[in-house]
């Protein structure tokens, strides 16, 4: 296990947004399809690309190495989305893994490398990002895994949306309340 928190890179105040929240974690295998589409329509706000480890994320090494998720470098998005009249921020973390050599996003091109040491972050508020639902948001090269967070009473899992099934470009995970 590991926390929102480490998740982040630290981001105690982003963190508590998403207290109670609802999570997926997705992983691609090396034979998946490695591109990264938006499950609703969403304005990019931040990035943050955070340093850390590549080890594998087969489904094998993550039961076994404590917290792996929030050790590996990964790429933080952080997006508003609206929910009825609310807006709301919902997360996309993009997970590195050994052999993957890079993670991309449409709006920056290859985040990595370079691998800094220290957190670095862009902010988007002066010339936000809106991507539509369906639209390819970025990519790997080779496979990784992404963890998906909303806020607290935002989102109802389709109940045929089961841990370890094969999940589809376009299939719908849930529905916004």
């Amino acid at each position: 296990t590991y926390s929102t928190r480490a998740l982040l890179g630290g981001d105690a105040e982003l963190a508590a947004l998403f207290d109670d929240g609802a999570f997926a974690t997705i992983y691609l295998s090396p034979k998946d399809y490695h591109r990264i589409h938006m499950p609703m329509d969403a304005t990019l706000r931040r990035m943050i690309h955070v340093p850390g480890d590549l080890f594998s994320v087969n489904p094998a090494t993550a039961q076994g190495v404590p917290g792996l998720f929030a050790r590996n470098e990964r790429v933080v998005c952080v997006f508003d989305m609206r929910v009825g009249e609310t807006t709301l921020p919902f997360v996309q973390v993009l997970v590195g893994a050994t052999i993957v050599g890079s993670m991309a996003t449409t709006w920056h091109g290859v985040v990595n490398p370079p691998r800094p040491d220290q957190v670095r972050e862009w902010a988007y508020d002066d010339a936000p990002v809106s991507l539509q639902q369906g639209e390819e948001m970025g990519r790997f090269l080779l496979g990784s895994t992404v963890v998906l967070l909303w806020p607290r009473d935002t989102i109802a899992f389709h109940p045929d949306w089961a841990p370890e099934a094969a999940v589809k470009m376009g299939e719908a995970m849930g529905d916004a309340l």
